[in-house]
């Protein structure tokens, strides 16, 4: 007959628990390697690691007044979209002050063609010349011989002109982008003077057929099919496209002339040979690669709202901060390794797993740092790495305190079996608490504070987090695995066989002084 009574459904074994930690841990470990190997392209650097451009820009309106916070911020966005649209990698764009951008590109960058790119206004805007009212640089453009930004700035790399000569700032060593004429000055006998003029547009001279705004997208192009100069190929929305081709069908008979405009200067002015009216529409000026890109970078995030000049700039040279990434790597090597070497000389075995444990901590570590930097959340900074050498004493830390007490459980008369429940659950719980107490510390410091200390504080964090799962997953339920079976009956290898000596002459003495 069947026996059809209910029977006890049996409880997980604490072996199987401990084993499901350890594979759960196996998993994480994975994970993280994928995660950050190879650590030097896994983890973003920042500029005081690898080096790079730091600019500071100084906001100012039409009217000279304070810029309100809404145009600083949408400055700001548009500056962070062209360092972006440059190909810098973990550029920061911070708001300084009230009238101020912090512009950080790390990496090698170049740092001319980034400064030209990212102050500029961007105002773009398409004049019929014939509407203009100071036709002064209008009568130039018609009929004066004009030389191009390259032109000028390859006379001064072979120093055949000087800053004196132009009448525009330099921005580097390079003129800013457009179109010039030569006026020689005959200073008698036969001597004489040139400078160099930009052409440009008085505001209020001109109404613009579109501006920047109508822009839909924005392409290079080659000028011509066998020109080595390159062109910026716009496509317009119906209301431009409109207009312009009610403009161009007005002068294709006469040929009349265009002006391009960025920022008031005239970027070219062709003249137009038939009515456009597909509303693509390209901009030539004889542009090399990187001035098309430069152009294209600056329609594409469109004109800022305020003006934004240059007042302090510098590039970081990455010597120092790799010296101090390969300096901070090596202390925290050369931590870890003394550790270990601590951990076996005087806990032996015990000690070994130890060391595995504090390498897990590493691997784990390293993960959750390449995971953040995939996100864009982290990038590391010399302080980070401070942060992340205190983190390592604090694993270590909580290794030993785990280790003492387990051995002064057995030293108190438990069994080793006891002692890897009791006592490591009563380390973990302390060193829980420290590591808490640590932790709010660093979240305070992330949060509140400003700068590099940021950095300390977030890799401080993580390592206290990654310290607690290390203790959880893998210290606990392995030395609770193995106290039974293996640590039991090889203490000498373990290191816990003087804590039983010391339990047994202290349970004989306690026995002696019962009987006597």
């Amino acid at each position: 007959m069947v026996d059809r009574r209910f029977k006890p459904k049996k409880k997980p074994s604490a072996a199987r628990n401990h084993v499901a930690l350890l594979i759960l841990l196996a998993l994480l470990l994975v994970a993280s390697f994928v995660m950050f190997y190879p650590p030097q392209e896994k983890i973003k650097q920042g500029l005081d690691v690898q080096g790079g451009l730091s600019v500071i820009m100084q906001a100012t309106t039409p009217d000279n007044s304070a810029p309100s916070a809404e145009n600083l911020e949408a400055s700001r966005q548009i500056v962070e979209r062209r360092v972006n649209l440059l190909g810098a990698s973990e550029a920061s764009v911070q708001v300084q002050g009230s009238d101020q951008l912090l512009v950080q590109i790390p990496g090698t960058v170049d740092q001319t063609q980034a400064l030209d790119t990212i102050g500029q206004t961007g105002v773009l805007e398409f004049v019929n010349l014939a509407d203009v009212s100071d036709q002064a640089d209008v009568q130039t453009l018609q009929s004066g011989s004009l030389l191009t930004d390259q032109d000028i700035n390859e006379m001064l790399a072979f120093e055949t002109i000087d800053a004196s000569q132009l009448d525009v700032a330099l921005s580097g060593n390079r003129v800013p982008a457009g179109l010039y004429t030569s006026n020689s000055i005959d200073l008698g006998g036969s001597s004489s003077y040139t400078t160099y003029h930009r052409l440009a547009l008085e505001t209020g001279s001109y109404t613009p057929i579109f501006t920047g705004a109508a822009i839909v997208s924005v392409q290079l192009g080659r000028q011509s099919e066998t020109s080595a100069y390159y062109s910026v190929d716009l496509t317009l929305n119906d209301t431009a496209t409109q207009a312009f081709a009610e403009v161009t069908t007005e002068l294709a008979p006469t040929k009349g002339k265009i002006a391009i405009l960025l920022d008031g200067a005239i970027q070219s002015a062709p003249a137009v040979q038939d009515a456009i009216t597909t509303g693509q529409v390209a901009i030539t000026g004889d542009y090399d690669l990187d001035a098309a890109n430069s152009l294209k970078t600056v329609l594409e995030s469109g004109s800022l709202p305020i003006t934004l000049t240059v007042i302090n700039s510098q590039v970081i040279g990455p010597t120092l901060g790799q010296e101090s990434l390969i300096s901070g790597v090596l202390v925290a090597i050369i931590g870890l390794v003394l550790i270990a070497i601590y951990l076996i000389v005087f806990y032996r075995g015990i000690g070994v797993l130890t060391s595995l444990a504090v390498a897990i901590f590493a691997l784990l570590y390293l993960g959750v740092l390449a995971t953040l930097s995939y996100f864009g959340q982290f990038t590391l900074s010399l302080a980070g790495i401070a942060g992340i050498v205190l983190a390592i004493g604090v694993a270590a830390d909580s290794s030993i305190l785990v280790l003492e007490r387990f051995k002064e459980e057995i030293r108190m008369g438990r069994s080793v079996r006891a002692s890897s429940v009791t006592g490591v659950r009563h380390a973990i719980q302390t060193s829980i608490d420290a590591d808490l107490v640590t932790l709010v510390s660093a979240l305070a410091l992330f949060f509140i504070a400003v700068g590099s200390t940021k950095g300390f504080g977030l890799t401080l964090a993580l390592g206290v987090i990654c310290d607690i799962v290390t203790m959880l997953l893998f210290k606990a339920p392995l030395i609770r695995l193995l106290a039974p079976h293996f640590i039991s009956r090889y203490p000498g290898f373990w290191g816990v066989r003087e804590d039983q000596q010391l339990a047994e002459a202290a349970g004989e003495l306690n026995r002696g002084v019962a009987h006597g």
